[in-house]
């Protein structure tokens, strides 16, 4: 009789299998096959917080070969994902099949390759009810919240509305960005900024004003800058000091869950929900052309930086045989991981460091690619030496004003010569200064003040959302990705090309919110939820008494705001538009569907006039010349078609741009996002423009 090895999906059975061979069948439970009822609270209040499970619809086949195969193999082994949730699947399919709760039948892989599979199923342990505690208390307490407050939500602001522990906050710290954005006043500055000649070399370089009469710059108006300028413009200027120095520039630790979306996100434009999906088959295993189904990288739910030594010996060798014993620092590289990291698991890093992403490319979709490459490039550089840049600082003094310029030189590349760390704002690189040395006297080329004016903060992007859900300790890297996916699902916030912006609804739901359950959308209670689940984990606080913790002071506010608001409903205010109904001559306005927005004549039930929104670009279709509109795909992805569809077919995924072609004079269209390049899609005209 065989083994049998009960795993989440088929793709991970199928990687597992393979390396396990005969005498084991590997099926797979498909996710979760029990969960409260869909159609009831599910929870007993009264008796502490007991859950009434079912069987999940749709799961009844599944149920079945899991029991038949149970039935005919020797023992069972419960390999579920290495989390919270596989926990509690793993606990839910040994009840179901009546396993021994004490027998050794879990086994866990952090990674799916030989060497990951054969430690996990050499080191099989009980399940841990600690960690089934946990997703537990998260599942009932987010029961309690979503199904006590969205009827709430109702019946005061619009049906169908939900509530979530997690989203709602996540919402607010998108609303609270907007109102700090609205209530944002500019204040004006100057700067001033001259272009020198250097003596001997007789280049340019760029200098600024940082100091006047020994004081700090600070210039409010024109006025005063243009007292400055006169100052400058005749003035002698000397070079009063020169500083040099070698400055090491370290890589980045590997990737965490959360650090994962964000560079995804900032470098390829993947949202989070995206960037996981492409993970989560990573991880279970790819069908690789000569090697078969490998599983290309560890664990993807992770906020640990921890590395094994294995690894870092692979990373070693392949740096030493690839770039020399230079590129290797003086000893393997240690990260640590935040304070309130459970480490549970590695840091996301390739299983196999020799497997590089060109070798395996034609085997992978172009998601499966991008993320490899990422993954791979980002733990291969962690392990490399440090780059050495070589700085310097010129200050160049004139009538009591000192100027200043900064530069740099790569003395050494190290670890940049694979890969960069990607940021959220863009900053100026400073440029390599001419041989400058003190007393030298430059010449002014120019000068200019420059008007600034101070900026307010900016729009969330789905990289720094999460970012900040991390920074403020809410969700856990399981969690992210699928609290950003709710909200736009759910249409309180929405994007404005990368930036996340809050809808009329979020905004109304989330002040309702503020004003009657301060708790569920403060920041700091929801990070103390985690932190009591986090103990829940550990052993340390018994779930029961976490839920009676929270649900005792919950049940009174919701009584205190069902009072407060009798009788009263919010109304959610329409987004007005510069269409007019061609009917009737009102404005329309946005409504939502479950298909999206779509313009609506407010005169409604008067008018029933209704029409797609149509989101026009700079672009004209280089076949017809008619407009080019951006459309969404079914998965809903941007591509842009030409208006006069059906007759003319236009249709491409690059972005249409202002700058026309030179060949033609044809709109450009940019192809590989900032660093790819502009093309002309004219037939037979072929124009291409590398952006740098």
């Amino acid at each position: 009789m065989s083994d049998l090895v009960i795993v989440e999906s088929p793709a991970k059975a199928k990687t597992i299998q393979k390396y396990l061979g005969p005498g084991y069948e590997v099926i797979a439970s498909m996710g979760h096959i029990r969960d409260l009822p869909k159609s009831k609270l599910g929870v007993d209040t009264e008796n502490d917080f007991k859950p009434q499970y079912t069987d999940m619809k749709g799961k009844e086949d599944v149920i079945k070969e899991l029991k038949k195969y149970a039935k005919k193999c020797s023992k069972v082994y419960l390999a579920t994902d290495p989390d919270r949730e596989g926990e509690a699947i793993s606990w839910h399919i040994a009840q179901l099949l009546n396993l021994n709760m004490d027998e050794n039948n879990r086994v866990a892989f952090n990674e799916i390759t030989k060497s990951g599979v054969s430690s996990g199923m050499s080191t099989p342990h009980k399940i841990d009810i600690d960690l089934v505690n946990a997703q537990q208390a998260r599942r009932i307490l987010d029961r309690l919240v979503g199904y006590k407050l969205s009827p709430f939500l109702w019946k005061k602001v619009k049906r169908g509305l939900s509530a979530g522990r997690v989203q709602s906050v996540a919402v607010r710290l998108v609303v609270d960005r907007e109102n700090e954005i609205r209530k944002f006043i500019p204040k004006e500055y100057w700067s001033i900024d001259a272009k020198f000649l250097a003596p001997s070399s007789k280049k340019m370089f760029s200098a600024s004003l940082v100091t006047v009469d020994g004081k700090k710059l600070e210039i409010p108006n024109q006025a005063e800058a243009d007292g400055l300028l006169d100052r400058l413009r005749n003035a002698e200027y000397t070079v009063k000091s020169v500083r040099k120095r070698v400055t090491k520039k370290q890589p980045a630790p590997p990737f965490i869950t959360s650090t994962l979306q964000q560079e995804a996100s900032r470098r390829m434009g993947f949202s989070a929900k995206r960037t996981m999906k492409a993970a989560q088959e990573l991880y279970e295993g790819v069908d690789i052309q000569g090697m078969g189904a490998v599983g290309l990288i560890t664990y993807m739910r992770t906020d640990s930086l921890r590395i094994s030594d294995e690894a870092k010996t692979a990373a070693a060798q392949y740096i030493e045989s690839v770039y020399g014993k230079d590129y290797l620092p003086p000893e393997p590289r240690v990260f640590k991981s935040q304070k309130n990291a459970q480490d549970a698991h590695e840091a996301i890093r390739p299983s196999m460091p020799d497997i590089t992403p060109e070798r395996v490319k034609a085997s992978l979709s172009s998601d499966q690619f991008k993320l490899y490459k990422l993954v791979w490039e980002r733990f291969i550089a962690s392990q490399m030496a440090n780059a050495l840049l070589d700085t310097v600082s010129v200050d160049i003094e004139a009538d009591g004003c000192i100027m200043r310029a900064s530069g740099y030189s790569v003395k050494f590349d190290g670890f940049t010569v694979l890969y960069v760390e990607s940021t959220d704002s863009e900053e100026e690189s400073k440029k390599v200064l001419p041989p400058l040395e003190v007393n030298d006297s430059v010449k002014l080329k120019s000068i200019d003040g420059n008007q600034h004016f101070t900026q307010p903060p900016a729009r969330y992007t789905e990289a720094t959302l999460i970012k900040a859900l991390e920074e403020n300790g809410i969700g856990r890297p399981s969690t992210y990705a699928p609290t950003i996916t709710t909200i736009i699902s759910r249409l309180y916030v929405e994007h404005e090309g990368k930036q996340l912006k809050p809808t009329n609804l979020g905004e109304v739901t989330t002040e309702l919110m503020k004003e009657h359950f301060q708790n569920i959308v403060d920041a700091k209670f929801t990070a103390k939820m985690e932190s009591d689940l986090d103990e829940v984990e550990q052993g340390e606080k018994d779930w029961v008494n976490a839920l009676k913790d929270f649900y005792g002071d919950f049940e009174a506010t919701l009584s205190k705001a069902e009072e407060a608001m009798e009788g009263k409903r919010v109304k959610v205010p329409d987004e007005e538009t510069d269409v007019v109904c061609e009917l009737c001559g009102r404005n329309m306005v946005i409504k939502f569907s479950k298909y999206g927005k779509f313009l609506a004549c407010p005169g409604f039930p008067e008018c029933k006039n209704t029409k797609k929104i149509v989101q026009e670009t700079v672009g004209l279709c280089p076949l017809c010349g008619k407009k080019i509109i951006q459309k969404k795909s079914k998965k809903g992805r941007s591509f842009y078609g030409c208006e006069g569809y059906p007759d003319c077919n236009f249709m491409t995924w690059n972005l249409p741009v202002e700058e026309k072609c030179p060949n033609c004079g044809s709109t450009l269209f940019q192809k590989g996002g900032k660093s790819g390049r502009l093309i002309c899609e004219k037939p037979d005209c072929g124009y291409v423009k590398e952006l740098k």
